[in-house]
């Protein structure tokens, strides 16, 4: 089994069932790629040998959609965008004058940037793994763990493959972010419809993708796991019943999380999304 193996997305193919130019748009990346990189941080565990250990889990507060009244999003700019299949270009000059990361270049090599991104964040919102199709994302460096006798866990050093992403997406501005995908919006709506949605309203998957990453728990001290065939599963039952994007999400380590988590909560009401906090 190849390291993507678990990892479709190729979904914009066939439906799936249930600030402007004059300013110089001095806007982050945005959302764009923040479920692109978050995406990016999320691969595949190969596995030696190994047996169950514990695991200590932090429980903290998340968030959900709160029922009170919804804050106002960001307006998009108005600028004349292209067909679908001719957006790569512009969303590339438009990021390139934003970011000089390497992640953000990572992705913008790829193609159907903003199918690729309507993809992902449609997986994220419906709990699936992301996508294979950003192998250029990927770290390289490789998933290491720490054998205790007939205990394994995580080793840290796994964690810091992720940094570089974490680091991205927490240095973006929150309203330039929602103030770009608002511009880019008509064409997400576009990508959506191809998925087999004819409304084309994008907004609830966002909503659903932030809420569902900020929904998985932080977890502290040893991560414990167990082998299953050809890859990790977590030893506790809590944490390896989570969703699959909830499962790789944990994966980048406690550090990575609550920068990425932190980021999401700041730019959703941005996006017009009101969050409150619950308890898990």
């Amino acid at each position: 089994m190849s390291e993507f193996d678990d990892l479709k997305l190729d979904k914009w193919q066939e439906p799936v069932q249930p600030e402007s130019t004059n300013t110089g748009w001095r806007i982050a990346v945005g959302i764009l790629v923040v479920g692109l990189l978050v995406a990016g941080g999320l691969y595949y565990w190969r596995r030696p040998q190994a047996k169950s250990a514990e695991v200590r889990t932090q429980t903290e507060q998340t968030v959900a959609p709160a029922a009170t009244t919804k804050p106002l999003p960001e307006p998009g700019d108005h600028i004349d965008l292209p067909p679908l299949d001719q957006t790569d270009t512009i969303v590339r000059d438009l990021v390139t004058r934003l970011s000089s990361h390497p992640k953000v270049a990572a992705w913008l090599a790829t193609d159907q940037l903003i199918r690729n991104f309507t993809s992902v964040t449609f997986n994220i919102a419906n709990g699936e793994a992301p996508s294979s199709h950003l192998g250029r994302l990927r770290p390289k460096e490789k998933f290491q763990v720490i054998e205790r006798g007939s205990t394994v866990s995580i080793d840290p050093k796994s964690y810091r493959r992720y940094d570089a992403y974490a680091d991205a997406i927490s240095g973006l501005d929150a309203r330039g972010a929602a103030r770009l995908y608002a511009t880019l919006k008509p064409r997400i709506q576009d990508s959506y419809r191809e998925l087999g949605y004819p409304d084309g309203n994008f907004d609830p998957v966002v909503e659903r993708a932030i809420v569902e990453l900020l929904k998985t728990p932080v977890v502290d001290g040893d991560v414990g796991l167990v082998s299953k065939s050809v890859a990790y599963e977590y030893s506790d039952p809590r944490l390896q019943s989570l969703s699959a994007v909830q499962r790789q999400f944990l994966r980048m380590g406690p550090r990575n999380m609550r920068m990425i988590q932190a980021k999401l909560r700041e730019l959703a009401p941005m996006l017009g999304i009101a969050l409150e906090p619950v308890k898990q």
